[in-house]
């Protein structure tokens, strides 16, 4: 038996507004200029340029009747010719009907005349994969034996390092492209791509990478030695075991410390030049600015994140031109309608772009009235234990929107740039009972570590007891938390000459 109920529900609905909002507020400036953009293009009712001071930029609402039709207030307006031609409604849909669409294809850095756009000049850049294929050209290979070489070169990663298998390879080139080949033909090819420049190239292991550098290097003393070190020492190298090597090779401080010298400023990852090169660095452009103006912080936005937008004049005008109208009929109901959402949707971007900038501004205020004192001196020992909820109390907003405002944004000030995350930490307390950021503990830690003497560094152990002497309450798992967040290896591979 089906058996009916009622309950009461207490649910959170998010608008349309709402969600805009916060989608923009984790948008960096970097990003908020192309999430405009795509604004622009799918939303013709959206421009750049300022609001007019009229005060005329929402006189566009339609009021919805019970029978379906949408009709609005007449309005005193005196259109102009050139106004009434940009709103003509028959003009709009009668080019809805072409091929065409609606749209203005004119460009303003076109003259009248028909001159050619002048374009910024663009970059080529060669891949790492490219600049290998190049190279084969000086192989003179036959069309079977380069489409060979072409597929190694192919399964070689973006690092430099050949990873698949011989065999493999085989395979591929048998079942892919039809070419039958052996182990011996495609492991003679390795060897020649290996002579390719970046040196190191097509190498299997790091070992063989290190070695195929050295053996491009002229060949004094020292390169020999550095040679013998990574073809018989090579385990001993990366652990770092140097007096175990030294005594092996028989050589004192001073040549030794050269035959290391030489091994460190070979490049691990050959093909990385070229991905460094070709990536499309993400540079650090600050979301805000903070100055020191005679001991008083003034806070700016950049001003990318507060563009010019408004809303178009030509969609407004066919709002108006609608509610003169007396014909009203399905098509340009319809059509309205489009309008409105248009011009809905642009003034609702325009707000939630001016919600981001307002929250943007509160939010940093707040960090910088709590870590006045970093603000003022760029001293690390300065910063307090500040969470997120400490924001969100004074600012009066939601913890997870202090958190998209800190997520990815930038504050540029005279001490460096940092990410507005750096300014968040736990609290440590100290033997006297004071708390103090756990900033500031790795800060003390780091420069502990800079200051060890590299033969015998510290280990764990004696780096928790030389906080705990400065007053630290820590334990060793702690500091080696802090230790690893700060990238700093363990004792043993800090080890140096």
């Amino acid at each position: 038996m089906l058996r009916q109920s009622q309950q009461q529900k207490l649910l959170q609905k998010l608008s349309p507004q709402q969600i805009q909002l916060m989608k923009l507020l984790q948008i960096p400036t970097t990003n908020l200029e192309e999430r405009i953009k795509e604004e622009l293009e799918e939303n013709p009712a959206l421009e750049y340029g300022l609001e007019n001071e009229d005060g005329q930029g929402d006189d566009y609402d339609l009021q919805d009747k019970d029978d379906g039709d949408y009709e609005g207030e007449s309005e005193d307006v005196e259109l102009s010719n050139d106004t009434a031609e940009k709103v003509d409604l028959d003009d709009f849909l009668r080019h809805e009907d072409d091929d065409g669409g609606s749209y203005d294809y004119s460009d303003d850095y076109y003259g009248s005349g028909g001159e050619e756009r002048q374009g910024s000049p663009v970059r080529v850049e060669t891949s790492f994969h490219e600049n290998l294929l190049d190279q084969l050209g000086m192989l003179e290979l036959d069309e079977r034996r380069q489409k060979i070489a072409e597929q190694i070169v192919g399964s070689i990663d973006e690092d430099g390092y050949l990873r698949r298998e011989v065999g493999a390879i085989v395979d591929d080139l048998a079942f892919g492209q039809n070419v039958h080949t052996t182990v011996e033909e495609v492991n003679e090819l390795i060897q020649a791509i290996q002579q390719f420049d970046p040196p190191g190239v097509c190498a299997w292991t790091l070992q063989e990478c290190l070695l195929l550098q050295l053996r491009r290097m002229p060949q004094s003393t020292e390169v020999k030695n550095a040679i013998e070190v990574i073809d018989k020492y090579f385990n001993e190298f990366i652990k770092k075991h140097y007096d175990k090597i030294q005594r092996q090779l028989g050589l004192n401080n001073d040549d030794f410390k050269e035959v290391i010298g030489i091994i460190i400023k070979l490049n691990p990852k050959p093909g990385s030049s070229f991905a460094v090169m070709n990536k499309a660095e993400s540079y650090v452009i600050p979301d805000f600015f903070v100055f020191n103006n005679n001991g008083k912080l003034e806070l700016s936005l950049n001003s990318k994140n507060a563009p010019e937008l408004r809303i178009s004049e030509g969609y407004k005008e066919m709002m108006r031109a609608y509610d003169r109208g007396e014909k009203k009929d399905k098509r340009q109901k319809e059509a309205l309608i489009f309008i409105k959402q248009k011009l809905d949707a642009a003034k609702w971007f325009i707000d939630a772009i001016k919600q981001r900038q307002h929250t943007l501004l509160h939010t940093m205020q707040a960090i910088i009235d709590f870590q006045h004192e970093f603000f003022l001196t760029g001293d690390e020992t300065n910063l307090k234990p500040m969470i997120l909820k400490d924001i969100a109390q004074m600012t009066h907003l939601d913890v997870s929107t202090v958190s998209r405002v800190a997520n990815s944004k930038y504050v540029q000030t005279e001490f460096g740039t940092y990410k507005l995350k750096y300014f968040f930490s736990e609290a440590l307390q100290t033997e006297s009972g004071e708390e103090v950021s756990t900033r500031e503990v790795k800060t003390i830690l780091n420069e502990i570590i800079g200051g060890e003497n590299k033969r015998k560094p510290y280990s764990d152990e004696k780096l928790t007891e030389m906080l705990q002497e400065k007053g630290y309450n820590i334990a060793r798992r702690t500091v080696a938390k802090y230790r690893e967040q700060l990238n700093i290896p363990v004792a043993r591979l800090r080890k140096g000459l």
